[in-house]
């Protein structure tokens, strides 16, 4: 890179806004802050190395320094640090990200076609997947950039709403180089667990043309959520206990890449990366569970409390995440040419509690019997191999036109199953005279089975070119044609669902179009600059999976066989402002953005299934804001925030009520994203004598209320009615039914919530040790959604840690 680690540092430290980053200081040494001028700091963001303040559109960069001050253990903890980026959290390894509050709401666990609205990569290689984008740990970057609107001429496909990257540190020629921390914490709250993590990282040289960088990690997760669990057979339980801390995990992994340089013009750097993600449960929050409540006569009454579930199971996810990439860098004089090949390696397991998914539809088939209870485990497999292929060619140096053009190929193999083991349930059905029908292709005692496999391919050229007309009025445009085909074979096979042939039944889609920017840029001087931007980027379609209508009272809807292509115009104007000495910046962006054919998910009533609807015609205005001061050597202050609103502009119907479809109306809110942001900081360093500082950061996050789904807006989603629609009759009661005519009422929406970090510690230019509590006042978050059968089933929410204290410590050898 073109500036050092410490020259970061300084460059944050002395400016960090000027880089559009957030609002967290960077609390560098007192024998740091004071540097006469600020540094640059160069990203890529462009496809090429230049100073963030010079890239002609909204771009966040986050430091490695920046992440660890903030208290941020995750990408969802990150997000709510970033002016426009948010999470739908469904817990580790299940993230997805939203830009400017373009989201279709959350993607379901069973949902493996739906492509992503966000890309995301890790330096150059892309590593997105819509439901599962990996959750990486968060150290040895170098930045972490958030590109902000559509992204679509040079990133492409997924791109639609913006692009992150985890920008990792490279391995240096002739440099050794070696440092690591370490941290423990414990969630304060009752039934928790101690998580901590240990890191590492070296460099080192291997001859003069030679270099290695090696990243290794563990990281244990603490669990915060208790589980009441049955004790007695799971027919007829008679006791529960508690089990603690069911949602804690592991993420362990490496990360190992080299640089050969054998001459000024060639670099090769080749790269493996591993991380193996594994949890014992989920942070989710049961508010109704159909097999245990206050109303339960079948087992003694359940009073499920704050950071509570039930389960009859024990729950999880194991994530093996491989990608092995090498970029290869050969500058011809007047331009450089680059290629980037990466192959990634995913395999996924999802373990969730089905017992009362299933032990709805027995009760609702065969009444109100033990085998209401049965074990019912739903595990959820993914298999996923991409390969992808990157060339470009840029021109070198600042000149009077700069240009830039590339091909690039990608190739995702995917292999997509569920399956509902529930022992005896073959026998219940045959028993009864097969009231739920009969498949004799499914496996023995799986109600549901699936098993999807995918190839999907996609085609592009790109090419982006700046006209300098003066120093001072700058012209960029850029175009993208693009091209993709999948195909998609469906095996459902079970009582549960509607029955595929053998062999299965083929489907396919494809698309192909252009994605096209043009941006403005009049730079007043090298403190104030001024941006008006036209972008588009978008969306690939794909094909819906059938309904489960083997499920009582599934049915309508049916047809909506593949949905089209999302495509998002979006017009932005911007400025870069810097003052007093560059101790003050303040960055700013509005947008507006038009979007097309809006992918939306829509739950199929009580079936477990879901489908993708396109809205016509949907929009997102807003303004971000990000400013930061630096008044003397001892202070630093940010605040950055944004502001949307989101809706959709057009209906869709039903074509056989009329009516519109689940939660698709025109004035409805866009999901996921909440209409205001924000987060402010303040940072204090005070030199204590021999080389030492003491610091401190405070952090306070606001995020505002929002939804995760479109059917959530609907009137009356949140009551729910045990003895009536959307369940069954009165004899529910021994499973949990309260006299009829009795209600639950739950708010759908996700309220607003704030959350303080602090940190505190003393450090010097080698080591630094600090002390830390996250979410200080212990709030309490509904960060998503979490329901079953449309929740005839299961109501619940997935939630946050408690309030968090801890110990860091990290030192450079």
């Amino acid at each position: 890179m073109a500036c050092t680690r410490y020259t970061l540092i300084r460059a944050l430290a002395a400016g960090l806004g000027a880089a559009g980053a957030t609002a967290l200081p960077v609390v560098a040494s007192a024998q740091q802050v004071d540097q006469a001028a600020i540094q640059e700091i160069i990203v890529t963001a462009t496809k090429r190395e230049a100073n963030l303040q010079d890239v002609p559109f909204s771009v966040a960069a986050t430091s490695q320094e920046q992440i660890v001050n903030s208290g941020a253990g995750n990408i969802v903890d990150l997000a709510r640090n970033v002016a426009g980026l948010t999470i739908a959290d469904l817990g580790p390894g299940q993230s997805q990200m939203a830009i400017r509050g373009v989201s279709s709401g959350q993607v379901i666990r069973d949902q493996p076609g739906v492509k992503e609205q966000v890309g995301v990569y890790l330096d150059e290689s892309p590593i997105s997947v819509a439901l599962f984008t990996p959750d990486l740990e968060l150290f040895d970057l170098d930045r972490f950039e958030v590109l902000r609107g559509p992204q679509g001429t040079l990133f492409g496909a997924g791109s639609d709403a913006g692009t992150v990257r985890y920008i990792t540190k490279q391995p240096k020629l002739g440099a050794y180089e070696a440092y690591g921390d370490a941290s423990l914490e414990s969630p304060t709250g009752s039934g928790s667990s101690v998580g901590g993590s240990v890191r590492a990282a070296f460099n080192a040289p291997l001859g003069p043309n030679a270099a290695v960088h090696f990243v290794a990690y563990e990281h244990h997760l603490p669990g915060f959520i208790r589980a009441i669990e049955p004790t007695g057979p799971a027919n007829s339980p008679s006791t529960t206990h508690i089990a603690d801390g069911v949602n804690d995990g592991d993420r362990a992994g490496f990360r190992l890449s080299m640089l050969w340089k054998p001459s000024e013009e060639l670099s090769v750097t080749p790269r493996l990366v591993y991380q193996n993600l594994g949890t014992n449960g989920f942070p989710r929050v049961d508010t109704y569970n159909i097999l245990a409540n206050p109303n339960t006569t079948t087992q003694p009454p359940v009073t499920i409390g704050d950071r509570e579930q039930y389960t009859q199971l024990r729950e999880g996810l194991s994530d093996d995440f491989r990608l092995a990439d090498v970029k290869v860098d050969y500058n011809l004089g007047p331009a450089t040419l680059t290629s980037v090949s990466s192959l990634t390696s995913r395999h996924v397991l999802v373990t969730r509690d089905a017992s009362q998914l299933s032990g709805s539809v027995t009760f609702q088939v065969f009444g109100p019997i033990p085998q209401v209870r049965l074990n019912s485990p739903l595990l959820d497999h993914t298999h996923l191999t991409a390969i992808s292929q990157e060339l470009r060619v840029a021109s070198n140096g600042t000149q009077t036109f700069d240009w830039l053009l590339g091909a690039f190929y990608q190739h995702v193999g995917r292999r997509y199953g569920q399956a509902l083991p529930t022992q005896g349930y073959d026998a219940l059905n045959a028993a009864a005279g097969f009231p739920l029908g009969f498949d004799p292709l499914a496996p023995p005692d799986n109600p549901f089975y699936s098993d999807l496999i995918y190839r999907f391919k996609q085609y592009a050229l790109f090419g982006e070119a700046t006209y300098h007309i003066t120093d001072q009025w700058g012209l960029t445009g850029g175009l993208r044609w693009y091209k993709f085909d999948e195909d998609k074979l469906l095996n459902f096979h079970g009582v549960f669902t509607s029955d595929t042939p053998a062999g299965g039944v083929p489907s396919s889609v494809s698309s192909n179009g252009v994605s096209p920017r043009v941006i403005l840029s009049y730079k007043v001087n090298d403190d104030a600059q001024f941006n008006l931007q036209a972008s588009r980027g978008f969306r690939l379609g794909g094909i819906n999976d059938p309904i489960n209508t083997g499920l009582p009272g599934c049915s309508g809807l049916a047809g909506n066989q593949y949905w089209s292509d999302e495509k998002l115009w979006n017009y932005e104007i911007g400025s870069k402002l810097r003052f007093l000495d560059r101790r003050v910046t303040f960055n700013v962006a509005a947008f507006y953005e038009d979007i097309k054919n809006l992918q939306a998910t829509v739950t199929v009533a009580s079936c477990s299934s879901r489908l993708v609807y396109n809205v016509p015609k949907s929009r997102a205005v807003g303004l971000e804001a990000e400013l930061f001061a630096r008044p003397n050597s001892a202070w630093d202050y940010g605040i950055s925030a944004t502001w949307s609103d989101t809706k959709l502009e057009s209906t869709v119907l039903d074509p056989n009520t009329g009516l519109p479809v689940g939660g698709l109306s025109d004035g409805n809110r866009l999901p996921t994203a909440p209409r205001f942001q924000g987060v402010a900081s303040v940072g204090f360093t005070h030199p204590i004598g021999s080389g030492r500082d003491f610091f401190s950061v405070l952090t306070v996050q606001y995020v505002g209320s929002s939804f995760s789904q479109f059917e959530n807006e609907q009137p009356n989603f949140g009551v729910i009615n045990p003895t009536g629609a959307p369940n069954f009759a009165a004899a529910l009661i021994p499973y949990g039914a309260p006299p009829a005519g009795t209600t639950y009422t739950i708010n759908p929406e996700l309220s607003s919530y704030s959350l303080g970090n602090i940190r505190a510690g003393v450090r010097s230019d080698r080591w630094e040790g600090a002390l830390y509590i996250n979410n200080i006042w212990d709030e309490t978050t509904r960060l998503a959604l979490d329901y079953e059968r449309g929740r005839r089933a299961r109501y619940s929410y997935l939630t946050n840690p408690p309030r968090t204290i801890g110990v860091y410590g990290a030192y450079h050898f």
